[in-house]
């Protein structure tokens, strides 16, 4: 190859980075029609490439008819806006990563796969006799309730029954400051909704609960990571992140953590929350797994009243996840324009759920069964934990309650390949890079341990690990 084929084949390589930039801005609503792109050198410096292929790039694009160009005034885009793609957006990753895909699988494949990565529980575990009944009660019970729509709040005997529980926690909320939601994912949406433009940029834990990549996303805003430990977000990375990016939401999880199982420790939060003060930050504390708890770990609604933080709690992992009811908690200016926003997209709540949660809150049902749940949960972690271990894997910490243990693969494998081989068994995993906005986590294997007990996830596990390692050591 000559000289000149070289460098045309090199420019044509940037050209099409260059392009593609361009285009994943369009699918992602950061550039919309009608808007101007940015100048030909400032796309260049932040390409890093030469202003004449930002200019190729540029006239390609409108041979296209993508953009177009008006003399003087520079290049605007002209394409119709796409139809939304999540998996257009952010990292481009094999489907088996990728955050949406786990959740596709998990859902749709019904009872013909194992899913020990999925993120709930077996319907064998959860309270059928008990929701079956209280179904027959609500049955019985005034028309409205089967019937009507629920009020905007939500059902009044309900949030008082949070409230009192959510004191028992160190959380102060009077009813008149929870809002009854369609479920834990539904309020995340409803905040989002209320608080974030597009391009606003929120902060992370990664690895975080992959669902959060995948709603920021559809809320076109960008998503930047902080380092998780086991006490809690690396605090010296999170208040670099806060100085460099100005982020307007931090979204975790700060009991049970998920993926990883951790809990947020004192000293973390109060250092936390005087960043965040500092910062003018909002934090949505997203604590749906907090019955899996024996006794409350510190959260940050606790310590800082409702002030900047929101909180956030769902029945979906502990009683049914077809039952769907969540709620949330904030401060008293804030819950009334949330309650506008939720009119707005959902209109009335899911009147008959709230119904039957808070029946079995009151009749004694749920306690005995979040009791007997916890028991059963810690036994499978330690039955589990044992079997990861012999097959070569490493729990990252031992978690005091919950069903996530967060593991790491031996040193040469990668998860997304040993996800791969294992689909062919019918075996759903949940590779580490799905929760980490920088990817760093490719040889983490998120494990439930509620659902790691089916007979054909070992064995498909071990061959999966034994023929990666084969092909690493001919590598």
């Amino acid at each position: 190859m000559d000289v000149s084929s070289a460098a045309e084949k090199t420019a044509g390589t940037r050209i099409g980075q260059v392009m593609a930039a361009v285009k994943a801005r369009i699918a992602a609503r950061s550039l919309t029609p009608g808007a101007k792109l940015p100048s030909v050198r400032g796309f260049a410096r932040s390409q890093q490439v030469s202003v004449s292929t930002v200019v190729e790039a540029y006239e390609r694009l409108a041979a296209e008819g993508l953009i177009r160009s008006r003399p003087g005034a520079g290049f605007f885009v002209a394409a119709p806006l796409a139809p939304l793609s999540l998996a257009e957006i952010g990292p481009r990753l094999d489907r088996e990563i990728d955050p949406l895909w786990v959740s596709r699988q998990s859902l749709e494949s019904g009872e013909t796969v194992a899913k020990p990565g999925c993120g709930w529980l077996p319907p064998s575990w959860m309270p059928q006799a008990a929701l079956a009944k209280a179904l027959r009660a609500a049955a019985r019970g005034p028309e409205a309730g089967l019937s009507d729509y629920g009020t905007p709040l939500g059902l009044a005997g309900l949030r008082q029954l949070l409230a009192r529980r959510l004191a028992d926690a160190g959380v102060t909320a009077p009813p008149d400051q929870i809002m009854l939601t369609d479920s834990g994912t539904q309020a995340i949406d409803l905040v989002c909704r209320f608080l974030l433009e597009p391009g606003d940029t929120v902060l992370v834990d990664d690895p975080c609960y992959f669902n959060f990549i995948a709603l920021l996303r559809a809320h076109r805003v960008r998503i930047v990571g902080v380092p998780y430990t086991p006490e809690g977000p690396d605090i010296a990375r999170f208040g670099e992140a806060l100085a460099e990016h100005r982020p307007r939401l931090y979204i975790t999880n700060s009991a049970i953590h998920n993926p990883t199982g951790a809990t947020l420790s004192p000293v973390v939060a109060h250092r936390l929350l005087k960043l965040a003060d500092a910062a003018g930050l909002t934090i949505v504390e997203d604590d749906i797994f907090a019955d899996f708890e024996e006794a409350p770990s510190p959260r940050l609604a606790a310590f800082d009243g409702l002030d900047r933080v929101i909180a956030i709690g769902s029945f979906s992992k502990t009683l049914s996840a077809s039952v769907r009811c969540g709620f949330i908690a904030a401060r008293p200016d804030w819950i009334e324009a949330l309650t506008d926003l939720k009119i707005a997209t959902s209109f009335g709540g899911g009147r008959l759920s709230s119904e039957l949660v808070l029946s079995l809150l009151t009749d004694g049902s749920y306690r005995k069964h979040v009791e007997a749940l916890r028991v059963r949960l810690s036994a499978a972690r330690e039955r589990v934990g044992r079997r990861l271990m012999a097959a070569g894997l490493e729990p990252w910490i031992t978690p005091k309650a919950g069903m996530f243990l967060w593991c790491r693969l031996p040193e040469g494998l990668d998860a997304a390949g040993i996800a791969r081989t294992c689909l062919e068994d019918g075996v759903i995993l949940a590779p580490g890079n799905a929760f980490s906005v920088s990817q760093t986590a490719g040889r983490f294997l998120r494990f439930n341990v509620a659902q790691s007990e089916d007979p054909r996830i070992f064995p498909s596990l071990t061959a999966a690990m034994t023929r990666a390692a084969g092909r690493a050591a001919e590598a």
